[in-house]
């Protein structure tokens, strides 16, 4: 122990460790990608009874393989003993079967893989996010070695060599430049779309413009609308045309064509001017500004409301800062769409392998120097969380293969990355993710008015995807557990894109499961009772809106004398790089 006499501090010897091994995560480890690493191999060497009874297990296994690899060797067929998953799609090609060599070097392969991951995943005497983290980055480099990434172990890749006297190999070197002069690897051409003219093509006018903000209105397709307008909260994470792809895609277009008075948020990109930037600003120059335009052009004394993803999450907030705020009988809001969204961040998926306190200090300390947090850096954390489909599929199609991608307008969106103000996503990562302060009876305060989830009485709607890693359908379901008004909880197919960008075809491509929803139902019970339906849930969610959207009239104006048309829509914040 030691005291300053000057200060009249005492330091301990713990305290002094820890702020060491905390100044060593944020400059050596950021991302936790080590230490995990070290607590697992230390976990093992300290439990030898576990360790011995999983060689044992391994050592089994290995003399099955080494039995099967005998036959394949003498040209006898015989069951593989190690079988890729479901959803790898590496080994696809015949020829990781039907060759004995391949069929082996495959197998091999995938033995040690599952060998080390069960390993990490049972560790014992590690609590399991530690486990899940070292998990993570084991698997991602057990990726990167994967055969089918290299030309030599990669039988398609030469095969395509040879059928192309070398050509593939031209064309490969070609894009891997081209992904070097860009930066990144890319999932598709960038001259394959452009917005405004093959994409979010709805016609429309931005009516509000602020520093943060686009207010897009849409021109009415149909003869009448409803007479509460909808407002869509996109996430300023990407932009907004996700929700206005092309016209057979388009959330937009779809609810135009039912009826519906269509508004949508479409966020400035921002720059190091907007560094201070906070979440109160979100809520007031974003949410607040535009449903008070809204209710300027439209005369209705409320609006109804959709959030996706953060959005969801920024409208969540903002119904409980409203329900505190104005009167009941004046609170601007009818009902509440959201998509994929989670306001308990207890298990917030694949992503928490990101985020304690080193990588949250490194982070804040990046966007300190620059005022925000690079899109691209952000887009690269979301694609290593499935590295096989989003980075090694076109390192091997695009630079062994010498494919081009194909144009895909998800996948070009994806592309089209925004930036976080530092302010705002220091808040974001601190509150909602490390603290989880959101769900604790008025723990957070904004702009003026404390946070209460209980407060949210407005009907509510929300939507899930089964395979989405970034907001997981079982947290997602949790806000059911906090709002008090009543509720109806959908179960997509897909994942966090693809399960709400999901306009109804014939035949039916997906399903979903539906019901109504109960404070105190987790979801696992819900999911027992609820109804499953093929098709797009898009449907179900227009018969529940239209309950809560007022009586078709004839459509109003897109713009007024006191909110004028300010540009054609997508408008231009849209555009910014």
């Amino acid at each position: 122990m030691a005291t300053n006499r000057a200060l009249g501090v005492t330091v301990t010897p713990q305290q002094v460790f820890q702020v060491l091994r905390q100044a060593a995560q944020t400059s050596i480890d950021p991302l936790g990608m080590v230490m995990p690493l070290s607590n697992a191999q230390w976990a093992w060497l300290t439990h030898p009874q576990e360790l011995a009874e999983t060689t044992a297990g391994f050592y089994a296994r290995m003399v099955e393989l080494q039995q099967h690899s005998w036959q394949r060797m003498l040209g006898l067929p015989g069951e593989d003993v190690e079988l890729p998953h479901p959803d790898d799609n590496r080994f696809a090609d015949p020829v990781w079967t039907e060759s004995a060599t391949w069929d082996l070097t495959k197998e091999w392969y995938l033995a040690f893989t599952h060998q080390i991951q069960d390993m990490l995943y049972q560790t014992p005497g590690l609590p399991s996010r530690e486990r899940r983290r070292a998990a993570f980055w084991w698997r991602k480099w057990l990726n990167a070695m994967a055969p089918t990434n290299f030309l030599l172990t990669n039988p398609v890749a030469m095969r395509k060599a040879v059928e192309s006297h070398g050509e593939s190999l031209w064309r490969g070197w070609a894009n891997f430049i081209a992904d070097w002069q860009a930066g990144e690897i890319r999932m598709t051409r960038p001259d394959d779309f452009k917005v405004g003219v093959n994409l979010a093509t709805t016609p429309g006018k931005v009516v509000m413009r602020n520093r943060l903000v686009e207010l897009i209105h849409y021109a009415p397709t149909a003869t009448q609308v409803h007479r509460v307008p909808l407002l869509i909260v996109t996430p300023w994470i990407n932009k907004f045309y996700i929700l206005d792809l092309t016209p057979k895609k388009s959330l937009v277009k779809f609810l135009l064509d039912q009826g519906f008075d269509v508004y949508i948020t479409s966020w400035r990109n921002p720059d190091e001017t907007m560094a201070d930037v906070g979440f109160d600003d979100y809520l007031t120059e974003g949410i607040e500004a535009a449903i008070g335009t809204m209710r300027g052009i439209s005369k209705s004394d409320r609006v109804n409301a959709v959030g996706y993803c953060i959005g969801g999450t920024a409208l969540a907030i903002y119904l409980a800062w409203a329900n505190r705020k104005y009167a009941p009988q004046d609170v601007p809001v009818g009902c509440a769409t959201f998509f994929t969204t989670l306001v308990d961040f207890h298990k917030p998926g694949d992503i928490e392998v990101f985020l304690d306190e080193g990588s949250y200090r490194y982070l804040v300390a990046k966007m300190e120097a620059r005022g925000y947090l690079d899109g691209k850096e952000m887009a690269a954390a979301f694609r290593l969380l499935r590295s096989n489909s989003l980075i090694w599929h076109y390192v091997v199609h695009g630079y062994l293969y010498g494919e081009t991608p194909p144009p895909f307008d998800v996948l070009y969106w994806n592309m089209d990355t925004t930036r976080m103000p530092a302010r705002m996503h220091a808040w974001y990562l601190r509150n909602l993710y490390l603290d989880n302060q959101l769900i604790k009876k008025d723990a957070l305060t904004l702009a003026g008015q404390p946070l209460d989830l209980t407060r949210i009485v407005q009907p509510v709607y929300a939507v899930a995807a089964a395979d989405d890693h970034i907001a997981p359908w079982r947290q997602a379901y949790r806000l059911m557990n906090y709002v008090s008004g009543p509720k109806r909880f959908v179960l997509s197919s897909s994942g966090h894109i693809l399960g709400i960008v999901n306009p109804p075809v014939h035949p039916p491509k997906r399903e979903y499961r539906v019901g109504a929803a109960e404070r105190h139902d987790n979801p696992d019970v819900w999911q027992e009772r609820a109804e499953a339906q093929p098709g797009s849930w898009w449907q179900d969610w227009v018969t529940w809106l239209r309950v809560h959207s007022g009586a078709l009239v004839k459509p109003g104006p897109v713009a007024s004398r006191a909110h004028p048309a300010l540009a054609d829509a997508p408008g231009t914040y849209v555009l910014e790089c």
